[in-house]
């Protein structure tokens, strides 16, 4: 069989795995609460809370529509035209045009240039934050962040970017093989030291300090079987006044973060409800299953990739002769960026199932229904959340249930259990 029809039954392989364990690991069996129930709790909610978040989601709808759309243009013409393959011979020139000089600079080259073009588009979201006074950090703070993000994207992009075309240079038959095998490694990786590289750049933690709230946390932890190695607070305040609470790490690197905005605002019983949500994670193995789907969702996309670059029309557009040249990333870029946006809203439903069922194990580890829907209330007033958001926007692109779902799932249990 030769190498095509290898990847074909590789990829069909992959897939295959990939729904089995879409089908077999995510909660489909949790639907949303009732409608009435929804609408219910969405009366229940003070009208002008409710106001402002709307008016608040409808003032950053525009640019975030707007940044998708022009992104998707920018990597359109870059990669299905000669533009985004004379870019990258013009990044790598200054070093003689080596292929190393053209994987690794005309790769950023290609990313830069997409950033550039939507960064108009950030800059109206911080503006529109900044308006409604949930950002914190002024624009000198926003762009040390901004070139953080760059730099950190810089160095594991100029990683990935000179490992695949190394790859590829030693197995020009085979490095899809090998590339998915990389890609699906990459991803597990990025999962152990994300939480211990990368998010001490962005904020500063420090471990909560003894008392009640701190010994109730770890007591939540250690009855719901999740072992934690710590119970952090991150300076969330010096950027935003969003509140949130997350666990984040595998095995000895899970730990559970607190934003110091959250302690600000909310009460110890909601402070537990949320982290109770968080621990939920933990203890369904929800960043296992993440990292799973993740890595076999990149091994896929790197065999697909094959594939489709591979096809003539594909390659005359964008101006190469074969997918494993460096001048064929923007070509990549493209499809991967169609093929993010196709694949969406089945990402945005299955996190709102994975989402549901941490919130229906935090009422069950707390047993608080009361403080977890007034956690729910507060989360949506201080973060000007939209409770009950439109539905083909909530469709697309809503990671979490709505406000109203989440009311609603609680009172339900409240029903249930008598309390």
């Amino acid at each position: 069989m030769s190498p095509r029809g290898w990847a074909v039954l590789t990829l069909a392989g992959l897939v295959l795995a990939l729904a089995v364990a879409a089908a077999v690991l995510i909660p489909w069996q949790r639907p949303p609460a009732p409608r009435a129930d929804q609408l219910a709790a969405l009366r229940d909610l003070p009208a002008e809370q409710v106001a402002r978040g709307r008016e608040f989601r409808a003032a950053l709808r525009p640019g975030g529509w707007a940044a998708l759309a022009i992104g998707l243009l920018v990597a359109l013409g870059l990669g299905l035209t000669p533009l985004g393959s004379r870019l990258v011979e013009l990044a790598g020139r200054p070093l003689g045009g080596h292929w190393a000089a053209q994987a690794v600079l005309g790769g950023l080259a290609v990313v830069l240039v997409a950033d550039l073009v939507t960064l108009p588009f950030a800059a109206w979201r911080h503006a529109v934050l900044t308006r409604y006074g949930l950002a914190t950090n002024g624009w000198g703070g926003w762009a040390v962040d901004l070139l953080k993000s760059y730099a950190v994207s810089a160095v594991i992009g100029a990683v990935a970017l000179l490992g695949f075309y190394s790859v590829i240079r030693l197995a020009p038959r085979w490095w899809w093989a090998l590339g998915a095998a990389g890609a699906a490694g990459l991803v597990v990786l990025l999962s152990f030291v994300l939480p211990v590289l990368v998010e001490p750049v962005f904020n500063r933690f420090t471990p909560m300090e003894p008392g009640p709230l701190r010994t109730q946390l770890t007591d939540l932890a250690a009855r719901d079987g999740v072992p934690v190695r710590d119970v952090l607070v991150a300076d969330a305040s010096r950027r935003t006044r969003a509140v949130n609470a997350y666990v984040s790490g595998l095995g000895p690197t899970r730990r559970i973060v607190v934003y110091d905005t959250l302690l600000r605002e909310a009460t110890p019983a909601e402070v537990t409800a949320v982290v109770a949500h968080e621990l939920g994670h933990a203890k369904d193995r929800d960043v296992a299953v993440g990292t799973l789907t993740g890595a076999l969702g990149a091994a896929a996309a790197v065999v697909a990739l094959y594939l489709l670059g591979s096809s003539g029309p594909l390659l005359r557009l964008a101006g190469v002769d074969s997918v494993a040249q460096p001048r064929a990333f923007p070509m990549l870029v493209a499809l991967v960026t169609v093929a993010g946006l196709l694949s969406a809203p089945a990402q945005a439903l299955m996190s709102r199932r994975v989402e549901a069922r941490a919130d229906a194990h935090a009422l069950a580890l707390t047993g608080d229904p009361a403080a977890f829907e007034a956690m729910q209330r507060r989360l949506a007033g201080i973060n000007l959340a939209d409770p009950d958001p439109p539905r083909l926007e909530y469709l697309y692109s809503a990671s979490h249930p709505s406000t109203v779902e989440r009311i609603a799932a609680a009172r339900a249990y409240a029903r249930k259990t008598g309390r």
